[in-house]
């Protein structure tokens, strides 16, 4: 007996954009990317794991915060420049608003030691949400192309996270060589194929 494949979501109106990236920005307090992915992944599927790695590396490549960006390219791809504007709308209005008053609020209590104290405890756990995000984003490449992900992604590591090389040299070097390995390795295939 096959399993019906399921239907891919309709396309998002405006207004679920804007509450969908507004949700994920409420929600995202200091991990706003992990509970995006989150969002456009699991909850709405309006990505593919494979699609959010493909616009996500668009997006890195932009400037500004990646998520900011993310959220663009997806309203566009729904709804034209009118959906990037809610999705944009959403992502930066809550989360603005939150952040302009946790930081009147900081500098007022900032020499409580319990604020200190808090505040300690908060980056582990953020950074147990970045850790856990990559993890999940790597699942899909890694099955996809073992080959090329495992040299480039931990060539990358080494450089940027070890040796604390400046992050755009290292992709402006990492990108054109993950470029030539994925077509060697295309046009290997196509010539096997053709055999």
């Amino acid at each position: 007996m096959s399993v019906p494949a399921t239907a891919p979501p309709a396309a998002p109106t405006h207004a679920q954009l804007f509450l969908h990236f507004t949700w994920a920005g409420v929600r995202g307090f200091g991990g706003v990317f992990v509970m995006g992915r989150r969002m456009l992944v699991e909850e709405t599927r309006w990505l593919t794991p494979e699609e959010f790695i493909e616009v996500l590396g668009l997006c890195q490549f932009m400037p500004g915060p990646n998520i900011v960006n993310v959220s663009v390219v997806v309203g566009s791809r729904y709804r034209g420049w009118t959906g990037a504007l809610a999705a944009l709308s959403g992502i930066l209005l809550a989360p603005s608003v939150i952040a302009v008053g946790l930081a009147a609020a900081y500098q007022r209590f900032s020499a409580v030691p319990m604020v200190a104290h808090v505040m300690g405890a908060l980056a582990p756990a953020a950074s147990g949400l970045v850790l856990g995000s990559a993890i999940k984003m790597a699942m899909p490449v890694l099955a996809r192309d073992r080959v090329l992900a495992l040299p480039v992604g931990l060539g990358v590591l080494i450089a940027a996270g070890f040796l604390h090389w400046p992050l755009v040299p290292v992709l402006l070097v990492a990108a054109p060589v993950g470029l030539a390995i994925a077509w060697a390795r295309r046009d290997s295939a196509t010539e096997l194929e053709a055999q």
